[in-house]
């Protein structure tokens, strides 16, 4: 316990210093004032001199030091007795066991008190507490009280108020009919009294008969009062029993009641709002005031919004039925689900309006959504500038399209692309004659198709590059697709004019059948001739670019943030993550923080497709960017916002729905394989590892190996990716027995290290369809062979002879094929085979033959079978193994 002053001291004793400071002097306990301080040792001085002041001796007041607890036990002790060595007795002992206790001392004696002291104080406290809380509680429903009789007043004087209204109305309708009977008498009266002369006793027996009939009046107003009143309860009790009496009769009743078995009226609670929002609880016997849960009279017909993802327990919950209701819905329809199970909203549409209700698409807008009509609004579209066009570069393989923008660009590409061909989206502007112009050359191999349409997503429009001596190819209508979808115009370039074998007219000729028609045919379609070697053409192209471009009216926002799209994306070493985007409209400027589909940064460099740094790019204009958080996927729209927060909660936003589409997806595929599966043998998987330079790449490779499979072989791509192999995908392929295939990129050591000691298949390929190759051929071989038949020929049997010697044999003429004695057979008997085996003989007359050929008869001997009959056949037929493929 610490020193106190005695101010202090004197609040915690509940008394005042200056009493405080009496005691203290008068117990020789120096204290000058009340900001003194009191040690220990003063206040248990202190508490000696008030106890002896109080009339304790000093004995009594000095605490007991030892109390001995005395515990008394017998014990039986065997001694020997001193008659005889072998004689013993026994002694009863009884100990007594001492117990000290130390009692509390003088300074811990005054905190108890202390302690025991603010323990009542706070009891005390609370007591008060509680009386002031009973006592607002009380207030409180006193007011309440107080509130429902005046209520109840008003009520009643309501109630008297339409009654004397009633009341009055009826005394009028009285007051007409008196008079109306009264005008006889007074009549008689005037009579009489115009007969006799009235004297001063008869004018006092008239104010006499006034006052009955003031009485009288007032006696009927009451009685009228009385029975207004009375009517007007009997007309409410009757309005209220005419809806009872149509209900259920009860036993021995009236049809007009509602009673219980009990005699009773039934009793109703109906909630009733009065003031202030207080619910009134009304007690009444009528049956019209009923309470409120009444049953349907028809099935309830439900509008749901339905977002994009939506559980089947989160459904059946807007629906407010049962979830196993809808699970049977989505088994009738050959899905099977969980209860915790997405469905998207198609399917979630498609539930609701089997079961009867009806589903609207939720509008549910994503940050995403709302930075871009954020961006949007702060665009004005009057200071719209005329913009570059947006050319996509479209055609097969190998038919000179990068050699023809290599001679508008006077630059060689293609000599640096592995096999001669381009596997990458390049974007790049140019400088002509006719004006700017931004190309985008596409692949032409087949595995490129995504990375094409993407490519017809973001153009302007398509030069469809064919060649003279090829004409159209596969890629080629692709092509046509893929701008026809895309709404574009459409110029045809047919090049490689140099050579000796190109053929115009066929070239035209094989485009009008996919309508695609010259205009010197009558089309509306450009045809230019060019040479990529000769130059010849060129210059035509790009007039045809710029007068379709002026048709087009191209326009863009110069002066606004930036919006585009991300055409190429890979991830470099020393760079880190590169996109390469195309502003669409608005400026991108070295320093924007961008958000691309579910990455978002901060531009730190800006450079052109020269690889030299630029501060800024307009629209149409292509640029590589770096600062990214991670590799976008091409194709992404991007958009500059204001901060990184706001960048940042929407590339989450975007990453998470990603990540529940891929989840439900790879959960419907489940089920969907399970279903499949049943009742079939198990199918051949093939997991495979795909790492690639650049992102479209990633998904060319991906999409072609994943349509290898078939009914026999399951090609999956567990995992794929932009950059080199690092340990972790070959711990993945390790885990699941996958193969590791890298386009262009290659293997760390600690990687390499790991598919060294697992023995992984890891291959390098650049050619993309080498890596198809590759993957067919490795898959055809573990599939094996299967064995195929082939009928060699038919014998119809004309006539069966016995023979002692070699049985039954059946003399037959070969109708279609050959039947050769070696290969086994089948008896056909209505084209339905009855047995199979093999031949014991074959004879041509007399001469054992090897071979029957068609047209010829002769004797066939079946071995272990003798119920051969006229008009059966025997079918020869030849096994043999194939190698199995992939379709």
């Amino acid at each position: 316990m610490s020193d106190v002053t005695v101010k202090q001291l004197a609040e915690v004793l509940g008394i005042t210093a200056e009493k405080l400071m009496e005691q203290l002097k008068a117990a020789d306990i120096p204290a000058k004032s009340e900001t003194d301080t009191i040690d220990n040792e003063s206040k248990v001085k202190l508490l000696e001199f008030l106890r002896g002041s109080h009339g304790k001796d000093k004995k009594s007041l000095s605490p007991r030091k030892k109390v001995v607890l005395k515990r008394k036990s017998k014990e039986v002790l065997t001694v020997a007795s001193g008659s005889g060595i072998s004689k013993t007795k026994n002694v009863n002992i009884e100990v007594k066991k001492k117990k000290r206790s130390t009692a509390p001392s003088q300074s811990e004696m005054a905190e108890i008190e202390q302690e025991r002291d603010a323990a009542r104080r706070a009891l005390e406290e609370r007591r008060q507490q509680l009386k002031a809380e009973e006592e607002a509680k009380n207030k409180a429903e006193q007011e309440k009280r107080e509130a429902e009789e005046a209520e109840k007043r008003e009520a009643e004087e309501r109630a008297k108020q339409e009654a004397a209204e009633q009341a009055s109305e009826n005394d009028t309708d009285s007051d007409v009919v008196d008079e109306d009977s009264a005008e006889p008498e007074e009549s008689q009266e005037e009579s009489d009294s115009s007969a006799e002369v009235a004297d001063d006793d008869e004018e006092k027996e008239q104010l006499t008969e006034a006052e009955k009939e003031k009485q009288r009046r007032e006696q009927m107003v009451n009685m009228q009062v009385q029975k207004a009143v009375t009517e007007r309860a009997n007309r409410k009790r009757k309005e209220a029993e005419k809806p009872a009496s149509k209900g259920r009769k009860g036993k021995g009743r009236g049809a007009d009641t509602e009673d219980t078995r009990y005699g009773r009226k039934q009793l109703h609670v109906k909630g009733q709002k009065g003031q202030k929002g207080r619910i009134n609880k009304k007690v009444t016997t009528s049956a019209s005031e009923s309470h409120g849960f009444q049953r349907p009279a028809a099935p309830m017909v439900k509008t749901v919004a339905i977002p994009e993802h939506i559980t089947v327990a989160d459904l059946a919950k807007e629906l407010s039925i049962k979830a196993s209701d809808i699970i049977k819905v989505l088994m009738n329809m050959g899905m099977m689900v969980t209860i915790n199970q997405p469905l998207d909203q198609d399917t979630a549409i498609l539930v609701v309006e089997e079961l009867g209700h009806k589903a609207e698409e939720a509008v549910v807008q994503s940050k995403t959504e709302k930075l871009k009509e954020e961006t949007e609004k702060d665009v004005d579209e009057s200071e719209a500038e005329t913009r570059p066009p947006v050319v996509t570069v479209m055609g097969h393989v190998d038919h000179g399209k990068t050699s023809l923008l290599d001679y508008i660009r006077k630059t060689k590409v293609t000599g640096d692309e592995a096999g001669g061909i381009t596997q990458h989206i390049g974007a790049y502007h140019v400088k002509t004659p006719k004006g700017v112009v931004s190309f985008i050359d596409t692949p032409g191999h087949a595995a490129f198709t995504a990375m094409r349409a993407r490519g017809a997503q973001v153009t302007d429009l398509v030069i469809l590059v064919v060649a003279a001596n090829d004409s159209v190819m596969p890629q080629t209508k692709e092509a046509i697709e893929h701008a026809k979808a895309a709404g574009v115009p459409l110029i045809v370039a047919i090049t490689k004019m140099d050579l000796a074998e190109a053929n115009v007219d066929r070239v035209k000729q094989d485009l009008a059948g996919h309508e695609v028609v010259p205009e010197d045919w009558g089309g509306d379609t450009q045809f230019i001739e060019v040479s990529a070697h000769t130059g010849q053409g060129i210059d035509e192209l790009l007039e045809a670019i710029s007068l379709q471009a002026e048709l087009m009216e191209l326009t863009a926002v110069k002066n606004t943030s930036a919006t585009g799209i991300v055409v190429e994306s890979s991830l470099d070493k020393g760079r880190g993550p590169v996109a390469t985007v195309l502003v669409k409209g608005g400026t991108l400027k070295k320093g924007d923080m961008i958000l691309c589909g579910e990455e978002f940064g901060r531009i730190r460099s800006l450079i052109d497709e020269n690889g030299q740094e630029i501060e800024s790019a307009g629209p149409s204009i292509p640029a590589v960017v770096l600062g990214l958080s991670g590799v976008p996927l091409a194709g992404d729209e991007f958009l500059v916002v204001k901060n990184k927060k706001e960048a940042r909660d929407a590339a989450q936003e975007n990453r998470e729905k990603e990540r529940e589409t891929r989840l439900n997806r790879q959960q419907a595929a489940k089920l969907e394989n399970l279903m499949s599966q049943m009742g079939k043998e198990e199918r051949l998987i093939v997991n495979i590892v795909v790492k690639a330079d650049v992102q479209g790449s990633v998904e060319a490779l991906k999409d072609s190996l994943e349509s290898i499979s078939n009914d026999e072989v399951d090609v999956r791509v567990i995992a794929s990716g932009v950059g080199g192999i690092n340990n972790a995908d070959a711990q993945l392929a390790a885990a699941s027995n996958a193969i590791i295939i890298g386009f262009n990129v290659r293997a760390d050591k600690a990687s390499r290290e790991t598919i060294k000691e697992n023995d992984l298949d890891l291959h390098y390929f650049s050619i993309i369809y080498e890596a198809i190759d590759e993957v067919k051929s490795a898959v055809t071989g573990v599939l094996g062979t299967e064995t195929k038949e082939k009928i060699l020929g038919t014998a119809e049997v004309r006539d069966v002879f016995r023979s002692s010697k070699f049985g039954t044999i059946a003399g037959c003429l070969v109708s279609e094929g050959v039947v050769k004695r070696d290969n086994p057979i089948r008896v056909l008997r209505d084209n339905v085979v009855i047995f199979e085996g093999e031949l014991e003989s074959l004879r041509r007359h007399k001469d054992d033959v090897k071979e029957v050929q068609s047209g010829t008869e002769c004797g066939i001997g079946v071995k272990q079978y003798k119920d051969v009959q006229p008009g059966d056949q025997i079918e020869c037929y030849e096994r043999y193994e194939v190698q199995k493929t992939l379709d």
